[in-house]
């Protein structure tokens, strides 16, 4: 008799966990759901998001239906100590910090992975719209086939360790597959809508939550132009990231964008939209998914989810590594996340330190 296999799946309540435990199941897995909980939700269940009473839930129906173990863990130390500590220490700093790229690095591939293993599963699934490839020289992460909806870029950061122990199911699938799979499956989150983009913010408010997190006083200072004159004050720079445009509370006589933050100094720059087009950054943390390159290489460059990722020349530097876009880009921001690809294969990438032209 064939031993099956066992899957985790990290069910969150919505639709692409949901299938991607049923597509799973079919394929013969023996599959346990797992939900996490961060203890963050609206209690009423009304606001959506894995951290909900109403996602622990969905995520136990859709378990029920399936036939298959379902589990909520509480995850709510883990992420405190490696996202919510980092995200509002980033922003007190005046950078602009990507919280999923540690999620999925630390709290996904990390905490539960191991206690997916710890159940001797083999395997860790997810929803997420991205692919994994094994080569004779090791694992490769690409990009989903819905290149609308992949999210690749959040999971740049993954080892050989964890891309060996990752399922993603949807690689394969566009979103609208997915919720057809759904109802084909008849699960009723098939027409759920998706959860906010960082779970653990209420209403999507990030600067509220800085306010009751962060205890260092957050204070005002200058807002000037390139040649240093003063202009107005801010509200404290944790509030505040490159290329924003509105809230400044500046007449000029034309837009106006934040085009540098200086936390030494406690200051904002702004100028026109043009003023917030570089070219060239430094890279800290770099992590590659094979081997780091030696000398200079050109690859095509994501620095933010929603930006296309364009042609630029990546190189060591120092032990950092130096990007130099072909064209200049707009808003190119510390503390998100630059990631490299070479055509639909993630190669690697990391943390923009330092904006330099």
């Amino acid at each position: 008799m064939i031993e099956r296999k066992r899957v985790v799946v990290a069910m969150s309540g919505g639709v692409d966990s949901a299938v991607a435990a049923a597509l799973l199941k079919n394929q013969g897995y023996e599959v346990i759901g797992m939900t996490m909980c961060f203890n963050l939700g609206d209690s009423s269940g009304k606001r959506p998001g894995c951290c909900s009473l109403q996602g622990i839930e969905d995520a136990r129906r859709v378990a029920h239906k399936l036939g298959i173990r379902h589990y909520a863990v509480n995850m709510q130390s883990v992420l405190n100590e490696w996202v919510i500590k980092d995200f509002c220490r980033e922003y007190f700093l005046g950078r602009t910090p990507n919280p999923c790229v540690r999620c999925n690095q630390y709290i996904k591939f990390g905490a539960l992975l191991k206690k997916a293993l710890s159940l001797d599963a083999q395997f860790l699934a997810t929803g997420h719209y991205a692919k994994i490839i094994k080569t004779k020289q090791g694992y490769r992460l690409k990009k989903a086939r819905d290149l609308f909806k992949d999210q690749s870029y959040f999971l740049y950061r993954l080892t050989q360790a964890q891309l060996k122990h990752a399922l993603f199911p949807l690689g394969n699938y566009t979103k609208e597959e997915t919720r057809e799979l759904a109802r084909g499956f008849g699960l009723a989150v098939a027409d759920k809508l998706g959860s906010q983009e960082i779970c653990f913010l209420p209403d999507d408010d990030y600067r509220q939550f800085l306010k009751t997190h962060i205890k260092k006083e957050i204070k005002p200072g200058s807002v000037v132009d390139k040649e240093a004159n003063i202009l107005g004050q801010h509200k404290g720079i944790a509030f505040y990231t490159i290329g924003q445009r509105e809230g400044l509370g500046i007449a000029r006589g034309y837009p106006i964008y934040i085009t540098k933050i200086d936390p030494k100094n406690n200051r904002i720059t702004v100028g026109k939209k043009e003023d917030a087009y570089k070219s060239s950054f430094l890279v800290k943390s770099a992590h590659f998914i094979f081997k780091a390159p030696k000398k200079k290489i050109a690859v095509k460059v994501k620095i933010r989810y929603n930006h296309k990722e364009m042609l630029a020349e990546v190189k060591p530097s120092g032990g950092k590594i130096k990007v130099r876009f072909k064209n200049p880009q707009f808003a190119i921001t510390p503390g998100q996340s630059a990631v490299f690809y070479d055509k639909n294969i993630v190669l690697g990438g990391g943390i923009i330190d330092k904006v330099l032209d």
